[in-house]
């Protein structure tokens, strides 16, 4: 289990996060959302140790993770923007991530297959479309085998048949008891995957709970329309 306690993050005068306390259970798959500018990326780069809170505590395997690097060997990461060195192939960057996490067994040859990159694994990063470097930053997200796995926006790019792929892919992993932590806009696909909803609005956590649950405390009778609820309530 993940657990936030009383979390704050400020940059100068702008308080990102206001105090969010969490619980994220193990074997589930949580999407944290909420508009431009409510604190989801703050959020995350505080789980990941990337931005140090203000305020506040996380614990991961009931232990804090405040100066301390090696729970981030139980992440796999996956971010909204992969910048790639351009003058690699996809087949020297593999192999470089793979270097650079030695003590963890990957299996980049399954993903290449499912993925189809076969194609491209000679080619230079800087020569691919956007959608099929996305299909390269899934494969090195998913190659190794961590408990946890953060996705930040993992549909972006992404053609209809390697959507289906990725969907199947969060779900075999779910399958495995893995923790699954993602953001999205795209609300169909939220509602396919996610088994709980976290809405961050401003910096504090407006919901939290199944999208029935969401739905019925908006009284509205699709998840799209209680997301607009929401937010037409907070632009009110």
């Amino acid at each position: 289990m993940i657990e936030i306690r009383g979390l704050y993050k400020k940059y100068g005068k702008n308080e990102v996060l206001k105090g969010v306390d969490l619980a994220i259970e193990e074997k589930k798959i949580v999407a944290v959302l909420g508009p431009n500018g409510s604190g989801k990326t703050t959020f995350i780069k505080s789980i990941l140790g990337m931005v140090l809170p203000s305020k506040g505590d996380i614990i991961m395997e009931g232990k804090s993770i405040k100066k301390e690097w090696k729970y981030r060997n139980n992440i796999d990461y996956l971010p909204q923007i992969a910048n790639f060195p351009n003058n690699l192939t996809v087949k020297e960057l593999i192999n470089m991530i793979k270097d650079l996490r030695q003590k963890k067994s990957a299996d980049d040859g399954a993903l290449v297959e499912l993925f189809k990159l076969e194609p491209f694994l000679n080619k230079k990063l800087g020569n691919l479309s956007g959608g099929t470097k996305q299909k390269v930053n899934i494969l090195l997200t998913f190659m190794f085998d961590s408990p946890i796995i953060i996705l930040d926006e993992p549909t972006s790019g992404l053609d209809p048949i390697s959507l289906i792929r990725l969907k199947e892919l969060i779900d075999t992993e779910k399958k495995k008891g893995k923790t699954i932590i993602i953001t999205s806009h795209i609300m169909n696909f939220v509602e396919e995957v996610a088994d709980e909803i976290v809405f961050l609005l401003e910096g504090k956590i407006y919901f939290k709970g199944s999208i029935s649950e969401l739905k019925e405390k908006t009284n509205q009778p699709d998840f799209e329309h209680a997301i607009a609820s929401i937010l037409t309530q907070s632009y009110a």
